[in-house]
Formats: structure tokens, sequence, C-alpha cells
């Protein structure tokens, strides 16, 4: 068998195990930035494509997870569909409004709501942190930031959530 061929066959391989493990999370970060369903979905299929062009440079990274990787790739594709100026239009009201009701509760939805509000710094942790459940190595690999910094922006994030909840009877925050 041709080398070349081989090489592509187990790189198409990864790919799809890559794709089957993270397809879900990549979907969710991509809905969570972009407040739209349809192009979430289309920023999750750019997001794969950038995996495979870059997957050979990937493999020589020092020890970040392809996970984190993934996640990058995901966050930067849509901050890309963020600039456009389409998306610059889009309530993110009716993204919760889409959110399916049976598993959502009011609460829930309140919360998140206030969490879309914060500036985008504290919101990425945000998402990350609670909404993929992800540690704060892996925050801070994917944000490129330290992960004291990661838990400053938590700790930010949480006062201004604190603030902007009470009084709302949400006394858990």
């Amino acid at each position: 068998m041709n080398i070349a061929l081989e090489t592509s066959e187990v790189r198409r391989q990864r790919l799809e195990e890559w794709v089957r493990e993270y397809s879900d999370m990549v979907l969710r970060t991509c809905y969570l930035y972009l407040a739209d369903r349809a192009l979430a979905e289309d920023a999750m299929q750019d997001t794969f494509v950038k995996v495979w062009r870059g997957m050979d440079r990937f493999e020589g990274r020092n020890g970040s997870s392809v996970k984190t990787w993934i996640i990058r790739i995901a966050i930067n594709t849509c901050k890309n569909y963020q600039n456009s100026a389409w998306h610059r239009r889009v309530d993110k009201r009716k993204m919760v409004e889409e959110l399916p009701a049976a598993r959502v509760s009011q609460e829930s939805r309140a919360i998140f709501m206030e969490v879309m509000e914060l500036p985008d710094k504290l919101r990425q942790v945000v998402i990350l942190y609670y909404y993929h459940d992800m540690n704060m190595a892996e925050i801070g690999d994917i944000l490129k930031i330290s992960r004291s910094a990661v838990q400053h922006r938590l700790k930010k994030a949480h006062a201004l959530l604190r603030k902007e909840l009470e009084g709302s009877g949400f006394d858990e925050i």
C-alpha cells in the first residue's frame, strides 16, 4: 500500500473519532456563542474542516489535549462568525426561547440570560466551566491564559451574576 494513502486513511479515521467524541460539545459551544442553531451547525462543520487541515500541526503540540485544541478552534471560528455584519443583528434573547422547555427550568433560563449578558471574557469561562464541566487548566489552555486568570474571571463573573440576580429569588448564586 502507498504510504501516502495509508497516512491519509489514518488521518481520516482519527478525524472520524474526534467528530464522534467532540461534535456535541463543539455544537453546544458554537450555539452558546452564536445564538442560532443553523449557524452553530455551520460553525461546527467549519471547525472540523479546520481540525482536518491542522491535524498534522497539532501532533507536535506540547501537552495540549485534543479536546482543548478543538474547542479553541471552535471558539475562534465563532468569533469570526460574530464579526460578520449579519451576526451583530441577532437577538440573543431569542436563543433562550429556543431551548427545549422540558429540559430547562425558568430559573435556569433566567440565569442563562444573565450569563449571556456577561462580557465576552467572563462569559467564555462560565460557559466552559459550568456548561462544559472543564477544569481551570483546560480552560486556561483553550483561552491561552493562566489558571489564576481563569479563577479571577470566574470570581468576577460570579460577583456580577450575584449582583444582577439579587432580589430575583436566586439565593444560591
